[in-house]
């Protein structure tokens, strides 16, 4: 069944992006999000999540807010989802929140997660930073 699931997401991704395709992608995801499809519901997640404020995210114990949607792919095994969840805390200015869900990715077996928890820095180099002013120059090394 996962091999069907794979294919409709992989139709939606391509309807959504406008490569090719008829249809509307987003009915596809949900179809898939209601049949605990980890990587649709991180997609809804972050489309309805773009701003980064606090009120668009919902609660986590509502199932189809993008906070709750995340939360759900984490529980069914999806590593990204942890990594999702860290850098949504991160960008709503929530370190401890950030510190835990790096954690939470390092013990599922995200290596990049395991060194950012080892190092935990509460400064990033992306733009967003800047509005938190949690902003840092790139390191030499790339990151």
């Amino acid at each position: 069944m996962t091999d069907r699931h794979d294919r409709l997401y992989d139709r939606a991704m391509d309807i959504l992006d406008r490569r090719h395709g008829i249809g509307l992608g987003e009915p596809i995801l949900w179809h898939l999000a209601l049949r605990n499809h980890g990587p649709a519901m991180l997609e809804l997640a972050n489309r309805w999540s773009r701003s980064g404020r606090r009120g668009e995210l919902g609660r986590m114990q509502d199932a189809f807010s993008p906070l709750g949607l995340t939360r759900r792919a984490y529980r069914l095994g999806h590593a990204n989802a942890a990594q999702n969840m860290a850098m949504t805390w991160f960008n709503i200015g929530d370190m401890a929140g950030y510190r835990l869900w790096l954690r939470r990715a390092a013990q599922q077996g995200d290596a990049t997660s395991a060194k950012e928890a080892r190092r935990f820095e509460p400064r990033m180099p992306h733009t967003l930073a800047r509005r938190l002013r949690r902003l840092r120059p790139t390191r030499r090394d790339g990151t």
